[in-house]
């Protein structure tokens, strides 16, 4: 299985929804709280290109972005393939 991180916020509704959708898809992920590590905060904006916003979430090397994006993917029917080995 692919490693999934998440970046995340305590207060953020999206970010509530995509843990929600992946929990739902039956994957694991680390999700990293970027108010409770703010050095991480630097990471993920990295990574994510400058993205400053939470979520922030990386399936493998592939940024997916943020959870509207999540969820365009799932309606796709594009996010069960990112997800599978």
């Amino acid at each position: 299985m692919k490693t999934i991180d998440i970046y995340t916020s305590p207060m953020c509704g999206y970010c509530h929804a995509a843990k929600r959708l992946l929990t739902q898809k039956g994957v694991e992920f680390t999700e990293i709280d970027v108010m409770a590590q703010p050095a991480r905060r630097s990471e993920m904006e990295k990574r994510a290109k400058g993205g400053r916003t939470v979520p922030q979430i990386f399936v493998g090397d592939t940024h997916v972005g943020g959870c509207d994006e999540l969820y365009a993917l799932d309606r796709a029917g594009k996010l069960d393939p990112l997800l599978a080995d």
